[in-house]
């Protein structure tokens, strides 16, 4: 397929994800496809938690790493695969809407993330099947060293609008 498909769909999958602004952890999608996505994220310097944690020596939670790897590696995967399997990509009237809802997770963590670095999410699907998906995910940093991994699943409802 084209280049600028690819770019359409991966653009199509980011203006479906729920998560916005401040809690938008997904800056580009670089592959997805029905087995898994790879994507990435640059940790904002001025990014509400680092404030408090810790003053005087930001460290990125825990929470926010497992958050990351959910929005790419289960959110972005999950979308895919609703619009994809229902041929949504082609409709841009906005008349899908999706609730990706996480439901478990068992990731370790393996380095701390700081301020301003750049996070690469892979994810590879171990199932799909009646709204619900299973990946295992990994993060890691710009010199490939391994941050986090694990397993996310999660519940994704697809609705769409119907006109009365």
């Amino acid at each position: 397929m084209p280049l600028i498909y690819y770019n359409s769909m991966y653009k199509y999958i980011l203006d479906h994800l729920p998560n916005k602004s401040s809690f938008r952890f997904v800056d580009n999608i670089l592959s997805i496809d029905e087995n898994g996505v790879t994507g990435e994220y640059t940790l904002r310097d001025d990014a509400f938690f680092y404030k408090d944690h810790f003053i005087g020596n930001p460290v990125t939670p825990g929470v926010i790493l497992t958050e990351i790897m959910a929005q790419i590696g289960l959110q972005s995967l999950a979308i895919y695969l609703i619009l994809n399997e229902a041929g949504e990509f082609n409709n841009k009237d906005g008349s899908t809407t999706l609730f990706p809802l996480l439901t478990a997770t068992e990731v370790s963590f393996h380095k701390i993330v700081l301020p301003g670095q750049r996070v690469t999410v892979t994810s590879k699907k171990e199932f799909f099947r009646f709204g619900k998906l299973k990946c295992y995910v990994e993060m890691t940093d710009e010199d490939k060293n391994l941050v986090a991994k694990g397993m996310i699943a999660g519940v994704i409802k697809g609705f769409v609008k119907t006109k009365l």
